[in-house]
């Protein structure tokens, strides 16, 4: 009678492991991205921004079939145009997006789709490349704290992989690179749409 106890307690575990490894509840994700910055204008300074592309890699544990958290890097590279009294300015940036958020699955009664909403932060990291043209002196490597919102879906091709479209938006400060001349104290949105892979283990 033990034996067999000891049997079946191994045998539930067994079953409740394996169940727990079908769960598939870790995500990779790589996505091409876009990157649309809303101009501004405050304290007789304006700028605009370059729209341009970029890359996304990202990491989520789900965490039930309604709650997951997930962290991101993206990559892309802009170039910021201030204009002023100073006449223009132009800084040429690798921007390094590294978040963290919570995601909430919505239902949809379509087979394959699965749509979700999220919210979070983390910062944005403008980092000027010195290029000839798109250069100003002084101008430094700076960090701004953003927050972060957005929604996607997935299409599922097979059980472990799926195609993701995303949209996601930033609202944060205006980088100055640490130049006094281009400070303009006011708030900027950024939209990333993106779509790209997943795999699921």
């Amino acid at each position: 009678m033990r034996q067999a106890a000891i049997m079946l307690a191994s045998l539930v575990m067994l079953l409740a492991l394996t169940a727990t490894g079908q769960e598939s509840r870790s995500e990779i994700s790589v996505q091409g991205t876009g990157f649309f910055t809303q101009d501004t204008s405050n304290q007789g300074v304006s700028r605009t921004t370059t729209d341009t592309g970029g890359l996304q890699v990202g990491y989520r544990y789900n965490i039930n079939r309604w709650f997951a958290a997930e962290g991101n890097y993206g990559f892309d590279r802009n170039t910021q145009r201030y204009f002023g009294s100073f006449g223009e300015s132009r800084v040429q940036a690798n921007v390094h997006a590294v978040t963290g958020d919570l995601v909430v699955k919505l239902p949809l009664p379509i087979r394959r789709i699965s749509t979700y909403a999220l919210a979070g932060g983390g910062g944005l990291i403008f980092d000027p490349t010195g290029n000839s043209g798109g250069s100003v002196p002084g101008a430094g490597s700076q960090g701004k704290g953003a927050f972060l919102y957005g929604a996607g879906a997935d299409y599922a091709l097979t059980r472990h992989f799926s195609i993701r479209a995303e949209y996601r938006g930033f609202v944060y400060k205006n980088p100055d690179f640490g130049l006094a001349a281009l400070h303009t104290d006011n708030w900027t949105h950024t939209a990333q749409p993106s779509a790209g892979i997943v795999f699921r283990f």
